[in-house]
C-alpha cells in the first residue's frame, strides 16, 4: 500500500481547539525480550480539532517508527478496542462497509477530532495492520481552546522504545 500523508498538518490559529492525546501500545507482535525491557510504550500528541483521524494516524505511524503502511481504523465503543461501536475507516473500506450489515460510521480522511465530541478522560481504540494486529488505546488527556503557534499534530512526549514493525522471530529466539 502506498503511503500518502494528509495535507492537514499545518500552523494553528489562536481560536483552534487542541486535544492532548496519549497513545498506548496495548498489543502486537513483540517478543518477550522486548516486553521485559520496555513494558510501557506510549506517545503523546497535541492535535488540533480541525485535523482528521488520518492526521492522527500519520502522527502515530511516524512516532512509533513504522515504515510500511497497512490498513487501520479507529474504534469508539464503550471501551477501547470495542469493535461493536462506531468505526472510522479508510475511504475504500468505508464504501465497501456501506453494503455490509455493520457499516462504518465514517472515513478517517474526513472525520475531524472536533466532530467526535471528545472530552477529557474519554478513550478509544486504534487498530493498525489487520494481519499483525497492533492495538492501541488512545486517552484524551486534555481539551483546550486556543493553542500556541506551531505545526500540528505535535509529538510532545515519548515513553519507551518503539518495537520493530516486523519482528525477526528467529533472531529473537522465539
Amino acid at each position: 500500500m502506498v503511503r500518502q500523508k494528509s495535507q492537514h498538518a499545518s500552523k494553528t490559529r489562536a481560536k483552534d481547539r487542541v486535544y492532548t492525546l496519549e497513545v498506548f501500545l496495548q498489543s502486537g507482535p513483540v517478543s518477550r525480550k522486548f516486553v521485559e525491557k520496555t513494558p510501557v510504550v506510549s506517545r503523546t500528541f497535541e492535535v488540533r480539532g480541525d485535523q482528521t483521524l488520518q492526521d492522527l494516524h500519520d502522527a502515530i505511524f511516524d512516532a512509533f517508527g513504522r515504515d510500511e503502511e497497512h490498513m487501520y481504523e479507529f474504534q469508539f465503543g464503550k471501551r477501547p478496542m470495542d469493535s461493536s461501536g462506531p468505526r472510522y475507516v479508510l475511504p475504500r473500506a468505508y464504501e465497501v462497509s456501506q453494503a455490509e450489515e455493520w457499516p462504518a460510521a465514517g472515513r478517517v480522511d474526513s472525520t475531524t477530532l472536533d466532530s467526535l465530541g471528545l472530552k477529557e478522560r474519554d478513550c478509544f481504540g486504534y487498530w493498525f495492520d489487520f494481519g499483525d494486529d497492533w492495538w492501541h488505546q488512545v486517552n484524551v488527556n486534555r481539551v483546550k481552546d486556543g493553542a500556541p503557534d506551531g505545526t500540528y499534530p505535535k509529538l510532545i512526549r515519548r515513553v519507551g522504545k518503539s518495537p520493530p514493525q516486523h519482528v525477526d522471530w528467529e533472531k529473537e529466539g522465539e
